[in-house]
């Protein structure tokens, strides 16, 4: 991403909007804003009511201790909050996971919460919008809300495990599929093995 596409905050540093929903995987989200605190950009959460309840199925971590990670947290129902305007200038927006009730919510427009509303935002004013989708098998009417959302500039990024980084662990695995995501950002995390630097033939070697 150039340098005039970003968008900062009045504090000089980079904003993302962050979504949490319901599907499993919440470990992904929680990357994420691991990652960009890391980094040093802003995140602005949103978790729906579900990946609460994930949350609680796959973690040992309350809520609050997961709004600790980000720096501004909105209610999931709060569509007056300041991601569900254009106005409000963001680098774009990472659902991680992204659940198949809100990639139909943000492909049909028929925005009932606020990340599916934040994710119609940042459509609209050509921003970045990525959708780490966490579904599987996916039947026709998922491929081709896919489809229309892709007509729509989103970019659909599945967790997919990069078996050729020779993960040693599951974390490694989610780090990987996690800064790959952030790649699309112009975000450079340090905990993603890259072909050619890292593994690969032409990677240096000890």
């Amino acid at each position: 991403m150039s340098e005039t596409a970003i968008e900062r905050s009045s504090n000089g540093r980079n904003r993302l909007v962050v979504g949490i929903t319901g599907a499993s995987g919440v470990i992904y989200g929680l990357r994420v804003l691991d990652a960009c605190r890391a980094l040093g950009v802003e995140t602005h959460l949103v978790m729906s009511r579900a990946a609460a309840l994930t949350l609680a199925q796959e973690t040992d971590l309350t809520l609050a201790q997961t709004h600790e990670r980000a720096d501004v947290v909105y209610k999931p129902a709060d569509i007056g909050a300041a991601p569900a305007s254009g106005s409000f200038r963001t680098l774009g927006m990472i659902i991680a996971p992204c659940s198949v009730r809100t990639m139909g919510e943000i492909a049909t427009g028929v925005t009932a919460s606020l990340i599916s509303r934040a994710a119609d935002v940042t459509l609209k004013e050509r921003r970045r919008l990525v959708l780490m989708v966490r579904e599987t098998p996916l039947h026709l009417g998922h491929l081709r809300t896919m489809a229309s959302l892709a007509e729509m500039g989103a970019v659909i990024a599945p967790p997919v495990p990069a078996f050729y980084a020779r993960p040693q662990s599951l974390e490694e695995m989610v780090d990987q599929s996690v800064g790959r995501a952030l790649d699309l950002f112009g975000l450079d995390w340090s905990a993603v093995r890259r072909w050619g630097r890292d593994v690969g033939p032409s990677a240096p070697q000890d």
